[in-house]
């Protein structure tokens, strides 16, 4: 059974930062692209960025210079680093993989809240 944990949402000033966790289970984690969603209130899921084993990155322009996410193969785990945070950073964040064979092959965490507000 494929498993994805999430842990690190939170509330944060604006300027703050904040890392989200997300471990895997039940996947060769080094065979899939990792990354990380969000979906704010009334708006649709959208991409935050993604990753390759091979260390290819690709972020979403409204969070580049300010994001990094990073995974640990051996560890089976994906990890986002949110830095400079702004009110509209405020979302669920998702974790996600995808082996790139299909639907059947994506798999999503649960989600966790990130409220950027004073």
């Amino acid at each position: 059974q494929v498993q994805l944990v999430e842990s690190g949402g939170g509330l944060v000033q604006p300027g703050g930062s904040l890392r989200l966790s997300c471990v895997t289970s039940g996947i060769i984690f080094s065979n899939y692209v990792v990354g990380w969603y969000r979906q704010a209130p009334g708006e649709q899921r959208e991409l935050v960025a993604t990753l390759t084993s091979s260390e290819q990155h690709n972020y979403a322009d409204s969070v580049k210079g300010r994001f990094t996410i990073s995974r640990d193969n051996a560890k089976n785990t994906l990890w986002l680093q949110m830095n400079s945070l702004k009110p509209e950073d405020t979302a669920v964040y998702y974790c996600n993989v995808d082996r790139g064979w299909g639907p059947r092959y994506v798999y999503w965490g649960q989600g966790t809240q990130v409220t950027v507000s004073s």
